[in-house]
């Protein structure tokens, strides 16, 4: 299989023709997409075109994963089928020895994503200890999948998953998180293989924009957040003036907890989760889940009030705070999912 090497770049510096130029030809193909650096990096690009196959450019600055999915959309035409894709960053901070590991899985696994595991050593930046330990719980709540590097650049995969990262949602970094998400959802395993961890001046060189692209990546579960919050206010406002009116705890979270999801569920399908499935599918898969955890709400708030003898206020937002988790899990993968 003919492999090729895919380095999206933005405002590189001297490491990328050094990266380039130290790759050998014969046995890896190049393509280098420019992601809108603009004039001041011209003379960078020109060296590295010396030492790679093509230069896609573009004037404006789009995004990594509009980069990513340029490149590919020109190696699928240009190549058509039987090659690998190897995606590296440009900051050095992935080996030649690394991507041939990667090719050689791919070569007897091809309808596999492998993606490269860096084990977090002295020399990892703070920064990339805390993004990948959160993005790695925000996956596994998602998907059910255990993955140690969500945040790796090193990946690869064959042509006969082309037309999955095409399709795929994203123009920035939240594009590589996506594509993580998504391959489960058509069966598509993603294996790890551990590579070398490479950090240079603490990754300084990475355009990542902590507040900005955190938010593109987590904004679903940001977005479930503050409904799950909108709804909860809404739900322990009711349960405490019925307490209080009624002295019923039961009675009182079974009526709160009806008005508080129903306000849920048009908050998750219209904004959250953007479903466009029937509103009478989701409406009685949503009922459905209601139910089940008003159950277990009802059991749990019972529990915690009459057997551990929690104050009745405290108990709500420990059994509120416990069945967060299971009501994402199961939107997000069964009642609002789709194809992306």
């Amino acid at each position: 299989m003919k492999k090729i090497i895919l380095i999206p770049a933005y405002e590189p510096d001297d490491k990328l023709p050094t990266l380039v130029k130290g790759i050998n030809r014969k046995e890896f193909t190049i393509v280098v997409v420019d992601d809108g650096s603009g004039s001041n990096y011209k003379d960078i690009f020109d060296e590295t075109s010396k030492y790679v196959d093509k230069v896609i450019s573009y004037p404006q600055n789009q995004g990594k994963g509009y980069a990513l999915k340029t490149g590919i959309k020109y190696i699928k035409d240009e190549y058509k089928e039987n090659y690998i894709i190897v995606t590296m960053d440009s900051d050095g901070q992935h080996t030649i020895e690394d991507a041939t590991k990667l090719c050689n899985y791919i070569e007897k696994h091809p309808d596999e994503l492998v993606t490269g595991k860096r084990p977090i050593q002295e020399n990892t930046p703070l920064r990339s200890r805390i993004g990948n330990t959160i993005t790695r719980f925000v996956y596994h709540m998602s998907t059910g999948i255990k993955l140690y590097d969500t945040q790796t650049g090193l990946r690869a995969f064959s042509d006969k998953l082309t037309d999955f990262h095409l399709e795929v949602k994203g123009n920035r970094f939240e594009y590589e998180m996506n594509i993580l998400l998504f391959a489960p959802k058509l069966g598509i395993k993603i294996h790890e293989i551990e590579i070398q961890t490479i950090y240079i001046d603490k990754n300084s060189g990475s355009h990542f924009n902590a507040l900005k692209d955190s938010y593109r990546i987590y904004k679903e579960i940001f977005k479930f957040s503050i409904s799950s919050l909108i709804s909860f206010v809404i739900d322990y406002f009711l349960y405490t003036i019925l307490v209080l009116t009624t002295n019923n705890i039961t009675i009182s979270n079974i009526i709160a907890r009806v008005i508080s999801a129903t306000c849920n569920y048009n908050i998750n399908r219209k904004i959250v989760f953007k479903s466009i499935k029937k509103v009478p599918i989701t409406l009685i898969q949503y009922a459905i889940l209601a139910i089940t955890i008003l159950i277990v709400n009802t059991i749990l708030l019972n529990a915690f009030v009459n057997l551990l003898y929690i104050n009745e206020f405290i108990a709500k937002i420990l059994t509120e705070i416990i069945l967060f988790f299971f009501s994402w899990f199961v939107q997000k993968k069964l009642i609002f999912a789709s194809r992306w």
